[in-house]
């Protein structure tokens, strides 16, 4: 009985549980709709104008003596179409607005059709042959443009309980030779009502109502889903570099733990000099201010010469350089980066002293390269996406050397000539012979950058 209640209490709300959907995702599909809103009111216009040209140059119909209902009828139809799409601009069109217009579309057609039997002068069995009464199917069509089951629904009810109205009334009107009748033929060449005809006509309606909804059902189910997925996607690519989040999103199967590519890449890692003892002595969010302003700038740098941060280690950034996208010239690339990085936190440095930093604020840089597996690593409930390799932990220490080498930019001399080689040409530096650094077991030609 829950399961069914629950299910009717979807069909009434237009939507499954929003319990555990974010705001921002019901904010994104409440876009959807007041576009979809605005859709089908142009839809409306254009059926409105292109019926309005029909019958402005097609032939009359002949036997017409009675009072023509069409003209007006379409002109007041223009007119609330114009309304309802300049409403749909200006505003979310309220759902009791909504109600109203599926109302104004059924009285329309059924009125139309009623009046078919005063301009042809005919008993009201006339209206019952009308072939104007499929275009019952082009409402509730429209109705599903917003993909919400509530108003196909919704329509088809109405068109339905509309047109057993118009039913009843040829049937309770003054007879005048008018019968009921199981003769087809004498059904459709006289005045006469076929009880199966009207109820086939009802029923086609409502099968194809109760089809459209149930399929619209299962669609706003996905279509949430979707939504939700979309988003969730928006937001990893503020987690992941774009092209890390592309690989996650449009994977052909699920990532799992120990898939990985080997690639030849240059790694970056940036710390501030001094963070812990000086980040002990300032409020939390101070500290929070100064990291933001640094890996703001830090971040720009890097992107601009085309790497990408593979993750912030508190004040630490690991950046790599031809590891996610592959690059030609990784290793030059992320030696300006590191240069350029030091340069722009020091034309920074007023910024960082208004948020509260004592003193100069300093960072260290340090670029290793060589081939790095790229991949996914964790396990079934938590992966990760990073870079593993020698090049990663040689940029971990040289960035620690630069505290004995008192420099804020360093490499080794592998890492240096194949930037060279790549067309480097942010000078010599200077070269450090067989300097030994910590965490590191044989010394190793250091040059400094900066």
């Amino acid at each position: 009985m829950s399961k069914w209640g629950d299910r009717v209490r979807y069909i009434i709300r237009g939507g499954p549980p929003e319990t555990g959907i974010p705001e921002r995702v019901r904010a994104e599909i409440r876009a959807r709709e007041a576009a979809s809103e605005r859709l089908i009111s142009w839809v409306q216009l254009g059926i409105v104008l292109f019926f309005a040209v029909l019958y402005a140059i097609a032939p009359r119909a002949e036997g017409a003596d009675g009072f023509n209902f069409v003209p007006f009828a379409l002109g007041g139809y223009f007119l609330f179409t114009v309304v309802r799409l300049a409403l749909s601009y200006r505003y979310e069109l309220p759902e009791w607005y909504l109600l109203i217009s599926i109302g104004v579309d059924m009285a329309l057609l059924t009125g139309l059709i009623f009046s078919f039997h005063i301009q042809y002068n005919q008993h009201p069995t006339f209206y019952l042959k009308a072939p104007t009464l499929m275009y019952v199917f082009i409402f509730i069509g429209l109705r599903a443009l917003r993909f919400d089951p509530r108003f196909v629904l919704t329509t088809g009810l109405v068109a339905v309980c509309g047109w057993l109205a118009l039913v009843a009334y040829a049937v309770l009107a003054d007879m005048g030779g008018m019968h009921v009748t199981r003769n087809y033929v004498e059904y459709l060449t006289g005045n006469t009502i076929l009880v199966g005809a009207e109820l086939d006509k009802t029923m086609v309606i409502l099968t194809v109502t109760i089809i459209l909804s149930v399929a619209l059902y299962r669609g706003r189910e996905m279509l949430f889903e979707s939504v939700r997925d979309h988003t969730a996607a928006s937001d990893l690519k503020r987690f992941f570099a774009p092209e890390v989040a592309q690989s996650i999103t449009d994977a052909e199967s699920a990532l799992k733990a120990g898939e990985g590519t080997v690639r030849e890449a240059a790694i970056l890692y940036v710390d501030i000099r001094g963070f812990t003892t000086t980040a002990d002595r300032l409020a939390p969010e101070q500290v929070m201010a100064i990291l933001a302003a640094y890996q703001d700038v830090s971040l720009s740098v890097i992107q601009d010469a085309g790497g990408r941060v593979d993750k912030f280690l508190g004040d630490g950034i690991l950046a790599t350089f031809g590891a996610v996208r592959p690059s030609e010239t990784y290793a030059a690339d992320a030696l300006r980066a590191a240069r350029r990085l030091v340069e722009a936190l020091d034309v920074e440095a007023r910024r960082f002293a208004d948020l509260g930093w004592p003193g100069t604020f300093r960072v260290g840089t340090a670029v290793a390269a060589g081939p790095v597996t790229v991949g996914v690593v964790g396990s079934s409930d938590r992966l990760e996406f990073t870079v593993i390799g020698d090049a990663v932990n040689r940029a971990a220490k040289l960035e620690d050397a630069n505290k004995t080498e008192g420099s804020t930019a360093l490499t080794d001399s592998p890492t240096f000539r194949l930037a060279l080689d790549q067309g480097y040409d942010g000078g010599t530096g200077e070269l450090r012979q067989a300097r030994p650094v910590a965490g590191l077991r044989e010394p190793l030609d250091l040059q400094v950058l900066a």
